[in-house]
This record gives structure tokens, C-alpha cells and sequence, in this order.
């Protein structure tokens, strides 16, 4: 038994073809999700002025102290999600500490668990309380 097939052409919309080949159409309306106060990332703050994470040399005594100070804050489970995620660059032996944070609470226990292993005075807090 032979089958024989037979292909029509069929007329379908945009919105069909859409959905067929999986295009995505962004609504122009997303930008406005977030709210005014809120910025999608802190990109910007974290490049005005000082050190940033990318300028972090490769150095084993630095990265392990990163690591040290990354692992300290990480474990404390009554940190906000915002303060596990600070930024922890180490240049040379000095610690620059950058991100929003929860409260001034927070702020100033990130920046004693990073000066208990780096030294006081090798800390500088740029954290920022968010409101």
C-alpha cells in the first residue's frame, strides 16, 4: 500500500508565524517595571571612583584573601541576599568593599568581618544603605 501526501499552501497572519518560529516580541511597556527609585543594576555606581572588581590583579595572596572575606560574609545567614552579593575587591593587601546593603547594621558588619582578616586599616567601605 502506498500513501500519497499532498502539501497545501496555507495563508497564515503574523501572529501565527510568530508563535510557529518562536519570535519574541518585547513589549515596549518592560522598561517601566521597575520603579524610578530602583536601577536594574548598580553597574554604574560600583564604576564611579575607586577600584572595581575587574581591576582585581591576579594575585594569590589577594584572591585568597577575597575568598576568606566572600566566605565570611556568606555564612552569616542574617544578611540580606543584597549584602551576600557586595562586591570584595583586594588590591595589594587593601579591600575595597562596594554594593548596596539592607541597613547600616549590615554595612558595618560586612566591613568588621573584612577588617578582622585584612586589618583595619586596609579597609575602605563604600557600601550603601539602601532606602
Amino acid at each position: 500500500m502506498t500513501r500519497h501526501f499532498t502539501f497545501r499552501t496555507i495563508s497564515i497572519g503574523f501572529g501565527a508565524l510568530a508563535l510557529t518560529f518562536g519570535i519574541v516580541t518585547v513589549p515596549a511597556f518592560s522598561a517601566s517595571l521597575h520603579t524610578p527609585f530602583q536601577q536594574a543594576d548598580n553597574t554604574g555606581a560600583n564604576k564611579q571612583g575607586g577600584a572595581t572588581a575587574d581591576q582585581q590583579k591576579n594575585d594569590a595572596g589577594d584572591r585568597e584573601l577575597a575568598q576568606k572575606i566572600r566566605q565570611s560574609i556568606n555564612a552569616d545567614k542574617s544578611l540580606s541576599t543584597d549584602a551576600h552579593n557586595v562586591k570584595v575587591i583586594v588590591r595589594n593587601g587593601h579591600v575595597t568593599l562596594k554594593g548596596p546593603v539592607a541597613s547600616a547594621e549590615e554595612k558595618k558588619s560586612i566591613e568588621d568581618k573584612a577588617s578582622d582578616l585584612a586589618g583595619p586599616d586596609k579597609v575602605t567601605n563604600k557600601l550603601t544603605v539602601k532606602s
